[in-house]
């Protein structure tokens, strides 16, 4: 059940980079991501088919704390790439040429 915390933020960041196309929110929606497939793949690795475990509070306060850890690890990024211009490319929307 870690999985289920970052994976219903990112849904909602997905429609709220949708609506606003900004690529700071394409980032954390990356990791956001990321880290339910974690959750996802760590579950299945202990066993626990039906992505459930026992201690199913436990592991929703732990997919908590995992995406806290990824809003902090994405605002460091950020503030990085505010700060180091070669870092500012990433920051931007690449351009659609076909």
């Amino acid at each position: 059940m870690c999985y289920t915390v970052p994976l219903v933020t990112s849904v909602v960041t997905t429609f709220v980079w949708k609506r606003k196309k900004e690529p700071k929110i394409w980032w954390l929606n990356l990791m956001l991501y990321g880290g339910a497939l974690f959750g996802i793949i760590d579950h299945l690795w202990n066993g626990e088919f039906f992505l459930i475990s026992q201690n199913w509070v436990g592991d929703l306060a732990l997919g908590g704390l995992i995406t806290v850890g990824i809003f902090v690890c994405w605002r460091i990024c950020i503030a990085m790439a505010n700060t180091n211009p070669g870092l500012a490319v990433y920051l931007k929307m690449p351009d659609k040429t076909v």
